[in-house]
Order: C-alpha cells, then sequence, then structure tokens
C-alpha cells in the first residue's frame, strides 16, 4: 500500500537528477576541449620561436662565412664571386619561404688626410638575382676602429625577411602553410668586415 504524498515518478525524476550532477564522466572530454586551443597556441609559438631564432643564426653565418671566402683569394671575378654568393644563400636550408639577399663590397681607406673610404667593386645578390652593386669610386662608411689610412677591407651583408609559418601562401607545393592572409615578416641581418688573408687588396677583373 503507498504511503500518503508519495509518487514514484516524481521520486525516479530527482533520482535522476542526481545520478546528472555526480556524474563525472564527460568532465574530462570537456576540459580537453577548453585545453586543446591553448596547447596548439603554445605548441606553434614554441616551434616559430625555435625556427626564427635558427634561422637567424643561419644569417649570421653566411655574412661570416662569404666574407671568409672571399678574403682567401688573391684575385676574384664575377664568376666567382656569384659562386661564393650561391654557396652562402644555400646555407639557410631546409629554410624556404624567403631568400637571402648577399652583398659583397670591397672597399680601399685612402691614405689622404683625413682618409676617404671608396668603393672598389661590389657584387649582390638580390631576390635569387645577380648584379651589380654599389658603384665603384663612390664613397661609403666603415666603422671608426676600421677606418685606417691604407687599409683594404671586404664587407659582406646578409639580410633576410624572415616570414613566419603563419604567412606561408600556397602559391607552389613547397611552400603550403596555414594562411596566406598574413603578410608579416621579421628582418633579419648582419655585416662582416675582413681584411684580405692572401694579399694586399683583392681586385676583380671584371666587376
Amino acid at each position: 500500500m503507498m504511503r500518503a504524498g508519495a509518487h514514484p515518478g516524481i521520486a525516479g525524476i530527482w533520482r535522476k537528477a542526481a545520478g546528472f550532477c555526480s556524474n563525472r564522466r564527460g568532465v574530462a572530454a570537456v576540459e580537453f576541449a577548453l585545453i586543446v586551443p591553448i596547447l596548439l597556441i603554445m605548441y606553434f609559438m614554441t616551434m616559430e620561436a625555435s625556427q626564427a631564432i635558427e634561422t637567424s643564426k643561419k644569417v649570421s653565418r653566411i655574412g661570416s662565412m662569404v666574407a671568409d671566402l672571399v678574403t682567401q683569394q688573391p684575385t676574384i671575378v664575377k664568376a666567382d664571386l656569384d659562386a661564393i654568393m650561391k654557396i652562402g644563400t644555400s646555407t639557410i636550408q631546409p629554410y624556404n619561404r624567403s631568400v637571402p639577399n648577399i652583398t659583397i663590397t670591397a672597399i680601399q681607406v685612402t691614405t689622404d688626410t683625413p682618409p676617404q673610404v671608396k668603393v672598389v667593386w661590389s657584387r649582390k645578390v638580390a631576390n635569387g638575382v645577380n648584379s651589380v652593386g654599389a658603384t665603384a669610386g663612390t664613397a661609403t662608411t666603415v666603422p671608426a676602429t676600421l677606418n685606417v689610412a691604407g687599409t683594404f677591407l671586404i664587407r659582406v651583408e646578409s639580410n633576410l625577411s624572415y616570414a613566419p609559418i603563419i604567412s606561408w601562401s600556397t602559391d607552389s607545393p613547397q611552400k603550403l602553410g596555414l594562411t596566406q592572409s598574413l603578410t608579416t615578416t621579421i628582418p633579419m641581418g648582419e655585416t662582416y668586415y675582413l681584411r684580405p688573408r692572401r694579399s694586399l687588396t683583392i681586385p676583380c677583373a671584371d666587376c
């Protein structure tokens, strides 16, 4: 016999409601769904930062390596300079979202009073195209510590507009990325000055 005030339907609803409130089986899934975007953002930021640092080191290495190769030559020609710059460009691999620009400039500090700093010859590669750099005979500058009368110097400037992974474009299979709507780049560059190793000057016959 059922007691007064008791109703089996209402009691069942209360039991189900209590069971639902105490059920924790979906908590992990909800927490995972909330944390995944944060984890992905942290992952891409860490990956991008490490790749940017490594690329910056390689850009610096381009300048030092190219300057070292040029200053070991007693004489040089355009073909040699272009080949050396090609070697320098390959140093940046496997990064390939943009290409480095390299400028090699031979500089003579005259024995005038005060000394003048003049371009002897110059060669560059920009966007993969080799051409003449600064015009021979034009004035240029060197650091004060290197402005010594009678000094011959080789200056190598290496520059790269670093394109982060989020700005990859879909213009070729080799450059697939997350989006092509962002165009932000990070400028990277280094300048090296070295003196000739095997001679007082390094003439370029056809520069």
